[in-house]
This record gives C-alpha cells, structure tokens and sequence, in this order.
C-alpha cells in the first residue's frame, strides 16, 4: 500500500464505503458483516492484509492464514468495483436479493451519497460519479465478450470520480 500514491489509497477506501453503501442498500446476504471502517481502520486492516499476502508469498501458504487473508479481503471489499469476477459474484447475490435501483440507475446510486458530498461533487461530479460505479458494475456482463470487457474499462477509466466523501473531508485529507 505504501508504493500507491495517497491519492489512490483514499481511492480505495472510497470505493470500499462505497461498496459497503451499495451491499448495506442492497441488503440480505449481500449486507456487509459489520460497521463501515473508519479510514484509520481500513488502512490498518489493509497493512495487516497486505503483510499476510507477502507473508504466505514468503513464507508459503497454509489454510489458516489463506482464510485469514480471504476474510481481511471481504472485510476491505478488496477489488469489489475492479474485478469481474467479484462484480458477477455480487450482481448475481443482490439478484437473489430482489435487487436494487442503485444497481442500474444513476439517480438511485446517487442517493447512496450524503447530502454534502452530493453538494461538494455539484450536479456533473454526481454524475460522474454514477456513471464510474454503474460503469464498473457492467464489469460482469462481457467477461467472455474481449471488446465488450475494453469498452467497460475505457468507461471507468473516462469516469474517474474525484475524492469527494465526507470521512475524507472530516479528516481534512480531501
């Protein structure tokens, strides 16, 4: 984590509370298992994730440190928005959950953001910021599909949302 620029670390916590926003919304078995980690403590798990990974890499694995390391991942959401194989694995869950608006509609995804952070990102950071998540979230369709699966990256990397969240605010990082 340390070799990312800062910028990308409050990325990531920011699609993990957003992730987490998206799975508490959503509900049933998609819910996350316990409260939403505050920065610190994303970043302290995220150090105690990465070291295991480098450990079991080092050391060689073993089946408890492997369910170690896949419960720090789910904690931390660990490449939810990125990975399409955890976007289909979620989608196809939330379905089974009865689904949700957020999952298609902008203006659905937008009332997972707080008041002040819809203000602070203004109307064109608003939706900047659906269309990046919905863009990811599209992920999980063309995974078979090599021009389907560009065009879903060239949409996220167009929509970049910048850091906008209120726990970032707060801390006076953003």
């Amino acid at each position: 984590m340390s070799g990312l620029p800062v910028s990308e670390m409050l990325r990531e916590y920011q699609g993990y509370v957003l992730a987490y926003r998206l799975r508490a919304a959503v509900g049933g078995r998609v819910a996350p298992g316990g409260e939403q980690l505050s920065l610190p403590e994303y970043a302290a798990t995220r150090i105690e994730r990465q070291d295991l990974a480098r450990s079991l890499i080092k050391h060689g694995l073993d089946a408890g440190r492997m369910r170690r390391l896949d419960s720090l991942s789910d904690t931390l959401m660990f490449g939810f928005w990125l990975n399409p194989a955890e976007v289909a694995a979620f989608l196809r869950a939330a379905i089974r959950e009865g689904s949700h608006p957020a999952l298609g509609r902008p203006d659905a995804f937008a009332a997972l953001l707080t008041a002040s952070e819809r203000a602070r990102l203004g109307d064109r950071g608003v939706q900047q910021v659906c269309a990046h998540h919905l863009a990811c979230l599209t992920l999980a369709a063309p995974m078979l599909d090599p021009d389907g699966l560009s065009r879903a990256w060239q949409r996220i990397e167009d929509t970049i949302p910048p850091l906008f969240l209120d726990e970032l605010v707060a801390s006076g990082i953003a």
